[in-house]
């Protein structure tokens, strides 16, 4: 079934339903996205104040058959923002839901509307002494709506888990323009179907998450940084099991960067201060959260010794204030905004089991070295099994010169992380970027079921079109 324009006869159907103020013209950003793959097109701009506008603007468009953009904070890498084909459709910001609904310190617990900016939520449960873990660069302009809707990942992934993992109840608006009231606090709820979970990851494909429950944390009474270098990824991994062998639970985040990180920062932003003289070939940031009396730099002086006498460490940085802190994680949170300047000529967000890592490393990097001249930047998540393997062009070369050659690079790295059980898209989601890799590689009891749901729910195929699954007509 195709869908219609929204054109003037629409939007005066629902001008005549909502308030004029909902309606603002459509400033450029809500047509860009962070990485210029797409360009949206001029559409109806919607911007609504609480759940049963929404419910109003969706039940418009279902009737009439217009396509919904449902728009966060517009950071996300996959093009799941913005339609750049098919008939223009009605955006839906919820920029305008932006409270924070209640508080329950005691229960652990924070109700923000699907609008709040990230960092916003984080310093709603500081306020009440609690922790939100989910950390990611975008954690500014990115909206907790658009972290649930596409399963954020973030750095705290191998303490605290995903967005999933962070959420307890939901309040959306389906396709039909029914509202779902599932804002519940429980963490015990077995009532059939959780929806909660369908709509997590769903990237708006399915309805629009318009509130949720979210999890808080007790704060660590202490927190200690450090910069280790390693000789190889392999130990790499070795040092994590020991170090969670050595503080369990207390291991908050564990990154991998190597050199080309640190080569690129200083070539791009040469204002980022550089902890080492000489940049290592491999280095992990470890953060530990602990709690009680217990010494965070007593703790890693531990660990490194422990890590140096059984050959996994040659070297590191412990850091002494949280001044030192902050600048090794300036290294790793700037690493993305060094590549963007650089221009990856492709861009992988993939994840493989822990063990495959040294191997997929080893392996991927064979495999573009015979494919041409390119510099590869992998870092990221390794606690969570997460690597952003990025290939870049040649010193005096640019993306533009290898635009030819993004497709057979991807599908390269995208068949080398399938073959090792792995997933091509790990934290970013489908978005329109992807859509053709989920048919290649998702198990086809998988995708059935995926289109068997999406029909089910979103029959006139309304919700985001052209996400996830190709749009309709």
């Amino acid at each position: 079934m195709k869908l219609n324009p929204a054109d003037p006869a629409f939007e005066a159907a629902l001008r005549a339903d909502l308030p004029s103020d909902v309606f603002r013209p459509v400033e450029p950003r809500y047509l860009e996205e962070p990485r210029g793959l797409y360009a949206g097109q001029s559409a109806i701009l919607a911007l609504p104040r609480d759940v049963q506008e929404v419910s109003t603007l969706i039940r418009h468009a279902n009737a009439a058959r217009v396509g919904v953009i449902p728009y966060g904070g517009g950071t996300g890498l996959v093009g799941g923002q913005v339609a750049e084909k098919g008939p223009a459709p009605l955006i839906l910001s919820l920029e305008r839901m932006n409270k924070i609904r209640a508080v329950y310190p005691d229960e652990n617990v924070l109700v923000a509307e699907a609008g709040v900016i990230l960092s916003d939520v984080q310093d709603a449960a500081e306020q009440a002494g609690r922790l939100f873990p989910l950390s990611l660069a975008a954690q500014g302009s990115a909206r907790i709506g658009g972290n649930l809707a596409t399963n954020a990942g973030g750095t705290g992934v191998l303490r605290y888990g995903n967005a999933r993992d962070l959420c307890l109840g939901l309040e959306a608006v389906l396709p039909d323009g029914q509202i779902w009231h599932g804002l519940t606090r429980l963490r015990k709820n077995n009532t059939g179907y959780d929806l909660r979970h369908l709509l997590i990851g769903a990237e708006g494909t399915l309805g629009v998450i318009t509130a949720a429950a979210l999890k808080l944390f007790p704060r660590p009474t202490q927190s200690g940084t450090a910069l280790l270098v390693v000789p190889s990824p392999a130990a790499a991994l070795k040092l994590l099991s020991l170090a969670r062998d050595q503080l369990g639970e207390m291991v908050s985040a564990f990154e991998i960067m190597n050199k080309m990180g640190f080569d690129f920062l200083a070539e791009t932003m040469p204002e980022v201060r550089q902890p080492f003289a000489t940049p290592p070939a491999w280095c992990v940031l470890i953060e530990l959260g602990l709690s009680g009396d217990l010494d965070p730099a007593a703790s890693l002086e531990k660990l490194f010794e422990a890590a140096l006498e059984a050959d996994l460490v040659t070297d590191g940085l412990i850091a002494q204030s949280q001044q030192q802190a902050d600048d090794f994680w300036a290294i790793r949170e700037n690493i993305p905004h060094a590549n963007r300047k650089i221009g990856s000529v492709s861009s992988h967000d993939i994840s493989v089991p822990l063990g495959a890592i040294p191997d997929f490393i080893a392996q991927a990097g064979e495999k573009i070295a015979g494919l041409g001249d390119f510099r590869i930047n992998c870092f990221g998540h390794v606690g969570d099994g997460n690597l952003h393997y990025n290939i870049f062009p040649a010193h005096g070369k640019s993306r533009q010169d290898h635009l030819t050659e993004r497709d057979r690079i991807k599908t390269c790295i995208h068949d080398l992380t399938h073959a090792m059980g792995g997933s091509v898209s790990a934290e970013h989601g489908i978005g329109r970027l992807k859509v053709d890799d989920l048919e290649r590689y998702s198990d086809p009891a998988k995708l059935s079921a995926i289109r068997a749901i999406k029909a089910a729910l979103d029959p006139n195929g309304i919700m985001n079109p052209g996400a996830i699954l190709p749009a309709p007509g």
